[in-house]
């Protein structure tokens, strides 16, 4: 663990080092849909429980998460893929504008938009359902439009980061975003790319590619082997073979000199361009018979069978390869893996090789020959939905500033597992990673909240690097209330960092007479940055925030008001700086001089027994009053 420790740092300095490294991401994008639902019944017509919709979330997935992933650690990112012209697409560009990541996909109109929805009741998935199919086949059109994106977005890339190549996720999932002209482009164009990853269903749909980088899941791997060596119907061990565990040439692990028992797997006789996987599990030739069947399975392509494997070592999935039955739990996927790396990487030409093995970690393997194992912390299901696309993303990066494979493939790891402490898709934050390795930055725990202007600007344009959004607001926030809190909340929820404005003691009294503020600016300052939805908090002496707007360049500018975001006097500023503007509106019966003028009233009813006035202030409650250029709570 102390090793671990000191090898931080380093890996926290490959972290900072991929900064803008520009990623063009091509495949399968889909919607991820999370709905939470309570249940404390079953209904009367069936076994089932009733379900009470509470909260809706939804996200980028597939090659879109991927995308995401890049962006939030730090990358520059680009992605192109077909989207339906539906309602589910809308919401995916949503999801990757918030992200800041550069929507290059083509509309699909007659072809929907890929969901996985959820649904959720506790921690607990009790059903998918899933939408749009391979069966829904790209037109000429829309192949055309796909294969122009592809050839703008890689120039964009290679132009924003001055000539530098751009790297290449391939996101292949089996849903047709990927057709036969877009994949001989992508092999015909390889050279054009530093870096290219590939995360495919299936890698044999890929020859000729070349890629840095494959990440096959265990069945995913087991799958191209048993494509690969269909012809291999048994394998004996050689003469002589090893105890150790190594593999032999002819597909032996662990094999067993003078016999013993070993189990042997082979493919069905089936045609290996689209039969199924599952692979038969048995008695080697001349062997005793075993049978296992019980244990993990992974999760097949459409129209593919059960890949399966014992706990304990007794079968597994692959072909031509033979099992020492007698090594027990010595043998599991881990194991395996290692043993078959050198063919993996042989049969998809790539560099290196990242075997997933989802809770057990990873495999990883390049030419030297000499594995590196990763390992991770089991979860529920739900919690790691996505966590893949983080490790994708971590290794592609890592790989394009030539860290070394031991190191691409930690970092991929700690980004993996760091993102599965809760229910919904993974995502890895930069600042998340750094302070995984030890080294927190402003917006994680330790951030820098009350900053002054410059270091602000510094802040911002890290945040910015990092892909974030960034929502802005002003005003005097004199007596913190309800209604600021709630205000606050919403106009964090409209972006990925809120950067809150504070005027000025001097400021306040220019615009709100000399009896104000109530609260020293000090006192202000430090309610508003106890607050968990504000990020950053500054002080301006002047009675507009211009000249903070012209240098955070905001993507949402908010304003608390009933009036349309047209008459806000900071909206041309901001809308020529590329940001847009919203009003948020007020909550009941609160407003900061309402609740001074009580102050008052109720230290006159004690002063005298004269009846204190009326309160004179308007039943206006939000943080903002009219739109006065600068006025604020």
């Amino acid at each position: 663990m102390a090793g671990a420790a000191a090898e931080h740092p380093r890996l926290a300095d490959v972290v900072q080092s991929w900064f803008g490294r520009p990623v063009l991401v091509i495949g399968d994008a889909m919607l991820d849909e999370w709905r939470f639902a309570d249940s404390d019944r079953l209904c009367r017509e069936a076994p089932a429980p009733v379900l009470t919709l509470r909260r809706r979330i939804s996200a980028a997935g597939g090659a879109a998460n991927t995308a995401v992933n890049i962006a939030m650690l730090g990358g520059r990112s680009a992605l192109v893929a077909p989207v339906g012209a539906d309602a589910a697409g809308d919401e995916l560009h949503d999801c990757l504008d918030r992200a800041g990541v550069w929507d290059r996909t083509v509309s699909q109109p007659g072809r929907p938009t890929p969901v996985k929805r959820r649904m959720l009741a506790g921690d607990q998935i009790l059903l998918r359902e899933d939408s749009g199919e391979p069966d829904d086949p790209l037109s000429d059109v829309g192949v055309d439009c796909l294969l122009t994106s592809l050839e703008c977005a890689t120039e964009e890339l290679q132009a924003a980061a001055g000539g530098a190549t751009p790297a290449l996720v391939i996101c292949d999932y089996g849903l047709g975003a990927l057709p036969a002209p877009v994949r001989a482009w992508l092999v015909a164009e390889r050279d054009r790319y530093a870096t290219v990853a590939l995360d495919a269903h299936d890698l044999a749909d890929w020859g000729g590619l070349a890629p840095t980088v494959v990440t096959p899941s265990f069945a995913e791997a087991a799958r191209l082997l048993a494509r690969a060596r269909t012809g291999a119907r048994a394998a004996t061990p050689p003469e002589g073979g090893g105890r150790d565990g190594t593999s032999h040439p002819n597909g032996t692990v662990g094999g067993h000199e003078g016999g013993g028992r070993q189990l042997h797997l082979k493919h069905p006789e089936v045609d290996p361009a689209d039969g199924p996987s599952e692979l038969t599990v048995g008695a080697a030739p001349g062997g005793s018979g075993l049978r296992r069947t019980d244990g993990p399975t992974g999760e097949p392509t459409p129209g593919e069978g059960r890949v399966a494997m014992t706990r304990d070592g007794l079968s597994v999935t692959g072909t031509g390869v033979t099992v020492n039955a007698d090594a027990g739990a010595g043998v599991d996927r881990a194991v395996l893996a290692e043993s078959r790396l050198a063919e993996l990487r042989a049969h998809t030409g790539a560099e290196v090789v990242a075997v997933t093995l989802d809770s057990d970690g990873a495999v990883v393997g390049g030419a030297d020959g000499q594995p590196a194992r990763s390992h991770s912390t089991p979860v529920p299901a739900s919690h790691a939905v996505g966590a893949g696309d983080a490790y994708l993303a971590t290794m592609t990066l890592a790989l394009t500033v030539d860290a070394p494979l031991s190191t691409a493939a930690e970092l991929a790891q700690i980004a993996a597992t760091s993102t599965i402490a809760g229910t919904g898709t993974c995502v890895c934050h930069r600042e998340d990673l750094l302070a995984a390795l030890g080294r927190p930055v402003p917006g994680g725990d330790g951030r820098q909240v009350l900053v002054g202007a410059e270091a602000l600007t510094a802040l911002i344009a890290e945040h910015r690097r990092a892909g974030r959004s960034v929502v802005f607001t002003n005003g005097c926030f004199d007596v913190l209330h309800r209604g600021h809190v709630r205000y606050l909340e919403q106009a964090r929820a409209l972006g990925d960092l809120l950067v809150v404005a504070v005027n000025s003691d001097d400021s306040v009294r220019r615009l709100k007479g000399t009896d104000r503020p109530v609260n020293p600016v000090e006192d202000r300052t430090a309610l508003l940055a106890a607050l968990s939805c504000v990020d950053h908090v500054v002080v301006f002496e002047e009675d507009s925030p211009a000249e903070l707007i012209e240098a955070v360049r905001p993507d949402v500018y908010v304003k608390g008001g009933d009036y349309p975001p047209e008459l806000v006097p900071e909206a041309p500023l901001v809308q020529r700086l590329g940001g847009q503007v919203r009003t948020l509106g007020y909550v009941p019966d609160r407003s900061t001089s309402a609740i001074i003028e009580r102050i008052r009233a109720y230290g006159q009813q004690d002063a005298t027994p004269v009846t204190a006035p009326p309160v004179t202030a308007p039943p206006v409650t939000g943080p903002t009053g009219p739109p006065v250029t600068g006025k604020a709570p």
